[in-house]
């Protein structure tokens, strides 16, 4: 007597999950650009629009009153070529210089082991929760005993110094998620640290490396408190101190219009940069989350 097997419930099709998923995907990662991209535009019109638009109510008749009046007077108003220059010089110095000391401290913590090394790495870490601000004042005394106020060498010092605690953290998780065999296969070859350095090991930590160069060029590109205080000669003015005395029209009223339009300006390298980075920026942080 033939016996019937009962028929299992069909699964679920994979296809329909498959698009599911996209879908969600696409609306999340739509979402998420629109978080970021709708303040950027924002910005774009607002530094095309006269500045008595920008001070008022926003209304549908005014809101595509564009012009290019706010860029134009920034630029006769004052020279921007020397600020943005020397800007690319303070930024780009500080972050080759960053990458640089990260990267060599970073491999010191990861693979040397000396007396205190926990401890130090720790205060290292400690520091990156104390403000520059509230040791603004020694830190000009300081540079100021060392005849460096006035000068882009110091401000150049002075960033990495801000930024390099970061750096070490990142690049020392770098390191710390390579495997150590990698570096013995090296040495049986009779490779010695310095060209295991650059041979084998850069390739894997070029993430974070590039990383660290990015937060510290976006960290000295824009920041104006450190200029401000440790910069008096005009003509070593970063671009943010620029803007700002710039931005002051009649009787000391903020020109929106000329902030909006500087905002821009200040804004470009940056996104270029990011975007060129984007791909090592992201591999560097994931590696920087790796607990070593």
């Amino acid at each position: 007597m033939a016996t019937t097997v009962p028929s299992s419930k069909p699964a679920p099709s994979r296809d329909k999950d498959s698009r599911v998923k996209i879908l969600l995907y696409v609306l999340g990662g739509g979402g998420a650009a629109l978080v970021f991209a709708v303040p950027l535009v924002f910005a774009l019109v607002r530094s095309l629009q006269p500045g008595g638009v920008i001070v008022e109510r926003p209304t549908l008749s005014t809101f595509f009153d564009w012009t290019t009046t706010n860029f134009t007077d920034l630029i006769s108003q004052g020279s921007l070529a020397r600020p943005i220059l020397n800007s690319l010089i303070v930024s780009l110095s500080t972050a080759a210089l960053t990458a640089l000391l990260a990267t060599l401290a970073g491999y010191g913590f990861a693979r040397f082991r000396f007396r205190g090394r926990g401890g130090l790495f720790s205060i290292l870490v400690l520091t990156m929760m104390v403000p520059f601000q509230a040791i603004l004042t020694p830190l000009y005394l300081q540079l100021n005993a060392m005849r460096l106020t006035d000068s882009l060498l110091g401000l150049v010092l002075f960033y990495t110094t801000v930024n390099l605690p970061f750096g070490v953290f990142v690049m020392r998780n770098s390191f710390a998620a390579i495997p150590g065999e990698l570096e013995d296969s090296g040495h049986v070859d009779g490779a010695g640290t310095p060209r295991m350095l650059l041979s084998v090991l850069r390739p894997l930590i070029m993430p974070g490396a590039a990383t660290v160069a990015l937060y510290a060029f976006l960290a000295s590109w824009t920041e104006f408190l450190g200029a401000l205080t440790f910069l008096t000669d005009q003509d070593l003015y970063t671009l943010p101190v620029t803007l700002a005395n710039l931005q002051q029209g009649t009787y000391g009223q903020v020109d929106f219009g000329l902030l909006a339009a500087g905002a821009v300006i200040a804004m470009v390298p940056c996104v270029v940069l990011y975007v060129a980075l984007q791909r090592f920026y992201v591999a560097g942080l994931a590696a920087g989350s790796v607990k070593g």
